[in-house]
């Protein structure tokens, strides 16, 4: 108790904040670092997925990357990519073995990105390919039009666990002289100081909350049937109005 007493008055704390190794600049660097690693994992993984998904080809290859990427211990990849010549330079503002840590993590986002983009494209109901492609659009209209927007949800998921994962994870880079909160945490296990870990753990478990919430949000919102069901609703609701309106223009013309 007196732990957890010490680390709610430490972030409560301004003077904890500042400074260039205060909280503020590592929560600032574990946004930045978790930022990147999706925006890598979306260039990489996401164009390739949904291709595979609309060729109906690469399912293997989708589900052994996915199995691969649960598998493989993200602390053993970086480490090990640590210790050859990409670990001893420092990368801007991601500290040394910055670019190690950028891939530890790209490697660890792609699974949930591609699985599931992939799957998306694939569920689309094979009947309503076939009508679209019947009414003459390209294999590029039947993509945009019609598999990407009915898939846009399971996609949306799939951003969302890499998001939340990434963030969680980013604390490793502490271990290689990354940035981030790791490095509030491990500050604290070097001097038993475990008010620091737990003040580290906090703001890591509420970043993610706070990320999982906005996501969810994001998800819902990029639904089709959802946007559906919310225009036919708005319809309904306008119907009466116009119905009362075309009264008034009846009553007054006649």
């Amino acid at each position: 108790m007196n732990e957890l007493a010490g680390a709610i008055d430490l972030l409560l704390d301004p003077e904890s904040w500042k400074g260039s190794d205060g909280l503020w600049t590592q929560l600032v660097e574990q946004v930045l670092l978790t930022v990147t690693a999706l925006v890598l994992v979306l260039v990489v993984g996401l164009p390739l997925a949904l291709w595979l998904g609309h060729r109906g080809r690469g399912g293997t290859f989708a589900i052994n990357v996915s199995n691969v990427g649960r598998a493989v211990p993200v602390f053993a990849v970086l480490g090990l990519l640590a210790l050859g010549p990409i670990g001893t330079a420092t990368l801007g503002p991601y500290g040394r073995a910055g670019l190690a840590t950028l891939i530890a993590l790209v490697l660890f986002g792609l699974p949930p990105v591609i699985t599931n983009s992939y799957v998306g494209v694939r569920e689309v109901d094979a009947e309503i390919v076939e009508a679209a492609r019947g009414t003459g659009m390209s294999e590029w209209q039947v993509f945009r039009r019609i598999e990407l927007p009915l898939a846009s949800q399971m996609v949306a998921n799939g951003v969302r666990l890499a998001l939340v994962q990434l963030w969680a994870t980013a604390t490793i880079a502490a271990l290689v002289a990354g940035p981030g909160l790791g490095n509030v945490i491990t500050y604290g296990f070097s001097n038993n100081s475990y008010d620091y870990v737990i003040a580290g753990a906090i703001l890591v478990a509420g970043g993610a909350l706070v990320l999982e919430g906005l996501a969810a949000v994001v998800e819902r919102r990029v639904d089709p049937m959802r946007r559906v069901t919310g225009s036919r609703h708005d319809g309904l609701v306008q119907m009466p109005e116009m119905t009362a309106r075309s009264r008034d223009s009846t009553a007054a013309e006649s």
